[in-house]
């Protein structure tokens, strides 16, 4: 009797041990429900059926749970329209201006980690041609050239920009370099010019491109940006030009050897020459400088090997007249005096974009009286960003710096002029 219990009980508890068995893996049997990974989600702008978006519009792309792996933006012909993302990949910008008054189809796929993908699109259509006033502006860097690595990237405006329109004016200026050299964009306080460096001077050999992507960009309630502008171009040797008035010398550098000490005569005490750090901006082999119209002026006097320092029309020229000055006394009106000989020696060693220090005088230079970005430190400069500067861009520590110190003043620029001295 007890044996015929005992069989029973064991029979028993071997029958409800699959029971357990099963319940713990009911998830792997055929035809048992699989969680599976959900689709990304993606916003696509303009949103679909948009009206009157402006030519300078790029396709917003933001996705959650993936990234963006295909854009394709066609017109309303069919033909696709060049586009190229954002470093941060919140947009692909068309790589021209979109036309007025057509019509845009945008088809956007986000993958998810899975596999999963998203396709969506949006149609939109672009305004008629705007009459709203065009705010001019200038890109100061030209194509096919060869620049001294002070150079920045300059780009002038008039009307000047307003504050509360910079940042939308800053995302539409793109510069590229290579190898890469990130920087950022700071503005004149007046709101009529940007300028672009990185925190360091540009190395020899690094080629830079440029677009000024404003055609089409709403500035403001009441104008609109004139154009869109490219240029790719060089950085050529290392050359610098530091002027010291105690000794009436110029010491000129190339790689931060010295090539040459010439003498110079600068600024009288009436018309003194600008101390700080500027950037050749142009070359002349002859020029006239013309001050009849200057408060201190008065005179008309064609000039030789003449390379512009600032707007207001100092500039490092061949000065014939005042050789017996030159290394001894300042007799100009603001230029910086040099002999025929070293003139012209000079107009073959520098580029523009080269870094000319100048210490010592009377007055200092005004921020934004010509190319100044390196007139000020980096920290002074980002602060000049409408955008946020990244936190990792700061200037190397360099045991041997080079020659000229960055410092600066933080005035507003006079008007450009060919006044000469």
């Amino acid at each position: 009797m007890e044996l015929r219990r005992r069989l029973r009980l064991l029979s028993v508890t071997i029958a409800a041990t699959p029971l357990v068995l099963v319940g713990c893996t009911a998830d792997r049997l055929p035809g048992a429900k699989q969680a599976h990974a959900a689709p990304p989600q993606l916003t696509v702008t303009p949103g679909d059926q948009s009206r009157d978006v402006p030519i300078s519009a790029e396709v917003g792309t933001a996705v959650k749970g993936g990234k963006i792996t295909a854009v394709r933006l066609t017109d309303d012909k069919g033909a696709q329209v060049p586009a190229e993302p954002r470093e941060d990949g919140s947009s692909w910008v068309p790589m021209r201006p979109l036309q007025n008054s057509r019509t845009y189809t945008a088809e956007v796929t986000a993958t998810g980690d899975k596999g999963r993908t998203t396709t969506q699109k949006t149609t939109f259509t672009t305004m008629a041609k705007s009459t709203r006033t065009a705010v001019t502006s200038v890109l100061n860097f030209t194509a096919d050239q060869t620049y001294g690595t002070a150079m920045p990237v300059v780009v002038t405006f008039d009307p000047a920009i307003p504050k509360e329109a910079r940042a939308d004016v800053q995302r539409r200026l793109f510069v590229k370099t290579d190898p890469p050299q990130p920087g950022t964009w700071s503005w004149l306080a007046d709101g009529q010019q940007v300028e672009y460096r990185a925190p360091d001077f540009w190395k020899p050999g690094t080629k830079i491109s440029v677009r000024s992507a404003l055609e089409g960009l709403p500035i403001g309630k009441d104008a609109i940006g004139d154009a869109d502008r490219s240029a790719s171009s060089k950085i050529g040797r290392q050359v610098s030009l530091d002027i010291d008035n105690a000794s009436k010398q110029m010491s000129v550098y190339e790689d931060g050897k010295l090539l040459r000490k010439v003498p110079v005569s600068l600024g009288k005490p009436s018309t003194p020459t600008s101390s700080g750090n500027m950037v050749i901006m142009e070359k002349f082999e002859y020029t006239t400088f013309n001050t009849m119209g200057d408060p201190n002026g008065g005179y008309i006097v064609d000039v030789e090997d003449a390379q512009r320092l600032t707007n207001g029309g100092e500039f490092i020229h061949a000065a014939p007249w005042s050789e017996g000055d030159q290394g001894n006394i300042n007799v100009s009106h603001g230029c910086t005096n040099v002999s025929n000989a070293n003139a012209d020696w000079l107009m073959r060693i520098t580029q523009v974009g080269d870094l000319v220090t100048v210490k010592g005088t009377e007055v200092t230079l005004d921020q934004g009286n010509g190319w100044t970005a390196w007139n000020v430190g980096w920290d002074e400069f980002a602060k000049g960003s409408a955008l946020p500067v990244p936190a990792g861009l700061k200037p190397t520590v360099s045991a041997t710096p080079h020659p000229g110190v960055v410092a600066g003043g933080s005035a507003p620029a006079p008007a450009r002029s060919n006044s000469g001295g």
